[in-house]
């Protein structure tokens, strides 16, 4: 039963890396020719990319979504308010030590000492993670507490260097990463799963939107009290391969250090979770054999999925971005950024869950089909909008406040329901493929138009997470008016059945 359901997830996955990979092949081809090595690596890259994402999507089913969901519940068990502040902030903090984009990033901001950053950024997904949680217990509106956060971050962002402003707005991107973001979407569902009001629907959703902001209040914070000096970063190398020897050898080299990553991290939430069962007792011998299978293939996803992204991907979109932004043709960088922003959004693992998870709890009303095509939408409109960015010079506040500030808005006009998942869905488009794919397309394009890569470059995850926010709340006040309309038409029909008269009396009155 397994290997059939793992052959369907790896069917969906292939499905969903194609179109991507055979974008890169038409550039390639027509109008960036790629070395033969390259080429081999993106080819072996993608095919990692399909099997990890196979492996990782069971995985999540089977192990990450109910032992979220079980610690949900029982945080929801708990009446003292202490313990449910302190578990709630400490999974926060594991979870975000444990993420290896996390590390990456720490490495590359030299300006500050790493383990400052590897903290600041922890205490800060810990803190909104624990608020976030008592958000959900407590009812409190969701948007009220984001407006206040944006608001923060913008106030603290105005004190900041300018260079470190992309650097404290982008931290927030790399936490919610493919292992938080499934754990975090399934505690929300456990806490409100004991809940039968009419809010707990739209409370389900929105914990993933604020630890996003979470690390982002913390950065700016770190920024004002360090004043980081020196903030320049230079391209990633790329690896010469001329042969499939040589090409096998890059991936080897790099799964044994993905290996140890992954396993660090899947290794603090299994040590949570082992925790939890021994206190609670909540999972039968069955549902955890099942879940140390489904953990199990969590992790090899992983692996596959990230070293196939790093090895693979980086160094083509390093070289496509950086040979077009200085070709004649540099102007097409912008409608080609939006062909690949359209596509690249099915190969975000965490963006499966998310859609799943909301079709699920909606009860139908939010297909996962409606979900894909609103978030497609806003990757192109974000990958486009950073095209333009780079080759224009254009500051990154310039765009983020007033997109922020349209998102926010629209929050008074929608259904709660929409604006949860909206944020929502702009974290988890901020995964593992826009940090390792399309932050190297965007450090080529800065340094082929001579750029600063730190000013212009690091923004681009940013603005990925700014653009599905407004897509989906639009979605969503669409089908607010389409349900009004369809009451509307519910009302005259009622009036005219009360009234006696059928509707073709009606039309022959009315002529």
């Amino acid at each position: 039963m397994i290997n059939k359901v793992l052959r369907e997830k790896i069917m969906e996955a292939f499905s969903s890396v194609l179109p991507i990979t055979a974008i890169v092949i038409v550039i390639s081809v027509v109008l960036v020719p790629m070395p033969t090595g390259t080429f081999m690596l993106f080819l072996g890259g993608a095919a990692l990319l399909i099997i990890g994402m196979g492996f990782f999507t069971l995985g999540v089913d089977m192990a990450m979504i109910p032992m979220g969901e079980g610690i949900g519940v029982q945080l929801t068990k708990s009446s003292k308010l202490v313990l449910i502040i302190f578990v709630s902030f400490a999974m926060g903090v594991v979870i975000t030590v444990a993420e290896p984009s996390l590390m990456v990033f720490a490495q590359q901001v030299t300006a500050i000492p790493y383990w400052y950053i590897i903290f600041t950024v922890a205490a800060g997904m810990g803190f909104y993670l624990a608020l976030a949680v008592l958000r959900t217990l407590f009812k409190i509106r969701f948007s009220t507490l984001l407006i206040l956060s944006y608001l923060a971050c913008f106030i603290l962002a105005y004190f900041n260097p300018s260079a470190f402003v992309a650097i404290g707005f982008e931290a927030g991107s790399v936490v919610t990463g493919p292992i938080a973001v499934p754990f975090v979407l399934a505690i929300g569902l456990g806490l409100v799963s004991v809940r039968s009001d009419k809010g707990s629907v739209e409370d389900s959703f929105g914990l993933v939107a604020l630890i996003l902001v979470g690390p982002a209040v913390a950065m700016l914070l770190l920024g004002i009290f360090f004043e980081p000096v020196d903030m320049e970063m230079g391209l990633m190398h790329i690896q010469a391969v001329d042969t499939s020897r040589d090409v096998a050898g890059a991936f080897g080299a790099v799964i044994p250090q993905q290996i140890i990553e992954v396993s660090t991290a899947m290794g603090s939430i299994l040590a949570c979770f082992l925790v939890l069962q021994i206190v609670s007792r909540r999972y039968s011998k069955h549902q955890l054999g099942r879940i140390i299978i489904g953990f199990f293939y969590t992790l090899v996803g992983l692996v596959f999925f990230l070293t196939g992204v790093n090895v693979g991907f980086i160094p083509v979109g390093q070289l496509l971005g950086s040979e077009l932004a200085a070709s004649p043709f540099s102007w097409t960088l912008i409608p080609i950024g939006g062909v690949i922003g359209y596509f690249i959004v099915a190969a975000e693992p965490a963006v499966h869950v998310l859609n799943k998870q909301v079709e699920e709890v909606s009860g139908g009303a939010i297909t996962q089909k409606m979900m894909y095509r609103g978030l497609a939408i806003g990757m192109g409109m974000a990958v486009a909008l950073t095209m333009a960015r780079i080759l224009f010079g254009i500051q990154l506040l310039w765009i983020i406040v007033p997109g922020y500030t349209l998102a926010l808005l629209l929050s008074f006009f929608v259904p709660r329901i929409f604006t949860a998942i909206a944020f929502d869905s702009g974290a988890v488009c901020t995964g593992p493929m826009s940090a390792t794919f399309l932050l190297p397309i965007a450090m080529g394009v800065a340094d082929g138009s001579g750029r600063s890569l730190m000013i212009y470059a690091v923004g681009i995850v940013t603005i990925v997470a700014m653009t599905p926010p407004i897509i989906i709340q639009i979605m969503g006040l669409m089908h607010q008016m389409k349900l009004k309309k369809a009451d509307a038409a519910a009302g005259l029909a009622e009036t005219v059945e009360v009234a006696g008269y059928s509707d073709i009396t009606i039309l022959e009155e009315r002529r």
